[in-house]
């Protein structure tokens, strides 16, 4: 089993690792460029700033990596299984490159700033290093690199938010995109490369965020994700209007742009999500009710070791206050089998909290232990590997028992779903998700609805991963 398992509650929308970005008037370019991104939606978002970075300097995007002149992959560091993978598609690459001379391979994101010397120097597998906070930097990198040189910019700044750069929308929907509002994280979770990858947390200037929500609504998007490690602990000082701006009044100023957009926001942290955010979710009806909330473990005493610094009964109290103000509101989770001494109390406790918390899907994975983190430097690594696989497969097989209780709750029920596209099983149905983040699937019959449109969907039938539906007149 790998080491990475997502329940398919959202199968209908994922997107694979490999990320090939669309091509945007490719004549009108001298050189083409092609990107892969892995990981999280904020690398997914970070390709946006690249491709944005590079078409300014007459880059072109291509899906065809055949005929690209620079080849980028945006790479994760969060997982080993995630870094085998792109050491494998970078040897790939190497070997295109050995046939192609004058083609540029680079690295961007938290592999590079992690792995820079043994990219560049052991194993001379690339041209050029980008860390998350030295995209800006990429064409003079790319200058360099041309003339043969080694390129590498791996430092982090306290200031870098690119909120003056307009993101490219790579393989848009034309519905959906993603805002960064901040970057970095400053939560030392003891398990975690982010904050030596990403560095410490800092937030985007307010009025920024709300241009490019304007702009995209303005341009026919129907909704935006509010991007962040920890969105909740979202900050900024706006001197014009003398004013403090927390996540929940962000969240409120996105919202206003229009009744027509929606807004999501991921990722919280249980001990940063305040009842201002809970009480504005529940005031706007264009702010979705769906909450990803990490638990990571069930257990007290290894929260602790995770340095997550809230407890079991902390995290049990704030799902509770979340279904006291949004009763509907859809709950999702990361979930690590097998960390540093896990026991099986340990782990029971884990599968009682997934109880407790009934979790529409959630994010499953066994411990790996990444290089520099602070778990590296304290903790043995003392479970045994067939444990870890026997404990996530146990939360695997507890997380589609309950995502297919939730999923049957909702049979009789009517939604209002925002059409992202054709179903990726038949041409003849509609994919889009309600407010609670679950993919319906509907048919489209004889209705005139497309893309973007907004439709009332009543629930027949279900599977573990997806609601099936028909649409059925404004309630």
């Amino acid at each position: 089993m790998q080491d990475l398992v997502a329940n398919k509650v959202h199968d209908e929308t994922r997107q694979g690792e490999a990320f090939a970005p669309f091509a945007n008037d490719e004549n009108q370019y001298n050189k083409k460029f092609y990107i892969e991104s892995y990981g999280c939606q904020m690398n997914f978002s970070d390709s946006e700033i690249v491709a944005s970075i590079l078409q300014n300097e007459g880059f072109g995007a291509t899906r065809n990596y055949e005929e690209a002149d620079l080849v980028l992959l945006n790479t994760c560091s969060i997982r080993e299984k995630a870094e085998q993978t792109v050491r494998k598609r970078l040897t790939e690459f190497r070997k295109i490159k050995d046939s192609r001379p004058g083609l540029l391979v680079g690295v961007l994101g938290c592999m590079a700033e992690r792995l820079k010397s043994k990219f560049l120097e052991e194993e001379k597998l690339v041209d050029l290093v980008v860390g998350p906070d030295a995209y800006r930097t990429l064409p003079v990198l790319i200058e360099e690199a041309e003339t043969g040189q080694k390129s590498v910019n791996v430092l982090l700044s306290r200031e870098e938010t690119y909120a003056d750069i307009s993101p490219v929308r790579l393989d848009t929907n034309g519905v959906t995109a993603f805002i960064s509002i901040m970057r970095g994280c400053n939560n030392m979770c003891s398990f975690c490369v982010v904050p030596f990858t990403r560095g410490r947390e800092r937030s985007r200037d307010v009025h920024s965020i709300i241009a490019e929500a304007q702009n995209l609504f303005d341009r026919g998007y129907k909704e935006v994700t509010l991007l962040g490690q920890n969105v909740d602990s979202y900050y900024w000082i706006d001197e014009v209007n003398d004013e403090i701006v927390t996540f929940g009044k962000l969240l409120e100023k996105v919202a206003l742009v229009s009744p027509e957009l929606r807004v999501r926001f991921s990722t919280s942290h249980p001990k940063d999500i305040t009842d201002e955010v809970l009480l504005t979710m529940s005031k706007y009806d264009n702010i979705c009710n769906y909450i990803h909330l990490p638990l990571q473990s069930g257990s007290t005493r290894v929260l602790q070791l995770m340095n997550r610094t809230y407890t079991r009964e902390w995290y049990m109290a704030k799902v509770k206050r979340i279904r006291e103000i949004i009763p509907d509101c859809g709950i999702s989770s990361d979930i690590i089998t097998g960390f540093c001494t896990e026991t099986e109390e340990d782990h029971t406790d884990t599968l009682s909290m997934m109880e407790t918390s009934a979790y529409d899907m959630s994010y499953m994975f066994f411990y790996s232990e990444r290089p520099g983190t602070l778990a590296a430097r304290r903790y043995k690594d003392d479970v045994p590997e067939e444990v870890k696989k026997r404990r996530l497969k146990e939360v695997v097989e507890l997380q589609n028992r309950l995502s297919y209780e939730s999923n049957k709750k909702d049979v009789g029920k009517t939604f209002k779903v925002l059409i992202e596209g054709n179903s990726k099983k038949s041409d003849a149905d509609w994919m889009g998700r309600n407010s609670q983040n679950k993919v319906i699937v509907f048919p489209k019959e004889n209705y005139n609805y497309k893309k973007g449109d907004y439709v009332f969907v009543k629930v027949n039938d279900f599977t573990q991963a997806t609601l099936i539906g028909e649409v059925v007149k404004e309630l």
